[in-house]
Order: structure tokens, then C-alpha cells, then sequence
């Protein structure tokens, strides 16, 4: 007997290569130990300032720099949660934001 599983049409979360998820992971444990957890959800401006952010990021990356200074972990990682927070906004209402 043969089983079955009917999941052909579900994400496959297993195309994510690990290694970049885990630093992603890395850096979101950095700022919630930081900040507290999903404290980025309430920063103001944060639209503006995780743009700005991932920017800064991905310039020093850009000009040779692999790892961030405070953090230990890779720009690049840093830079992906930013622009994982900056898709989070765009799916959230601003007056459920801001009320």
C-alpha cells in the first residue's frame, strides 16, 4: 500500500536555501532581543526608515563590507528583513497602524 498526500499545489518551503534563512533568522532574534519582540511592527515612519535601512545595507555590502559591525551577522541578511518588513506594511492598513 502506497500513501498518499495531496500537497502539489502548496508552497514548498523547502526551495529556501537554508544557510541565508537561518542568517535572516539570526538578525531577526538580534533585533527582538534588541528591541523586544515585533517591536519593528510599531516603529514610526517605519516605511521610510526600513527603506533607508536596507539601503545603508546593501551599500556596505555594495562597498566590501560582509558583516555588520553591531550584529555580527551578514548585510545582506539585514537587508532582506528589511525588505520582509517593508512587504509586511504594504499587505497592513496604515489606520490599523496608526489609530
Amino acid at each position: 500500500m502506497s500513501g498518499q498526500k495531496h500537497d502539489s499545489q502548496k508552497p514548498r518551503f523547502s526551495l529556501l536555501p537554508s544557510t541565508p534563512l537561518w542568517q535572516v533568522v539570526a538578525v531577526l532574534e538580534f533585533g527582538a532581543n534588541k528591541y523586544g519582540m515585533d517591536n519593528w511592527k510599531t516603529v514610526p515612519n517605519a516605511r521610510e526608515r526600513y527603506f533607508n535601512a536596507c539601503h545603508r545595507h546593501l551599500n556596505a555590502w555594495w562597498a566590501g563590507e560582509m558583516v555588520d559591525g553591531e550584529s555580527g551577522l551578514p548585510h545582506l541578511a539585514h537587508a532582506v528583513c528589511c525588505l520582509m518588513f517593508l512587504m509586511w506594511f504594504d499587505g497592513v492598513d496604515d489606520e490599523k497602524l496608526n489609530p
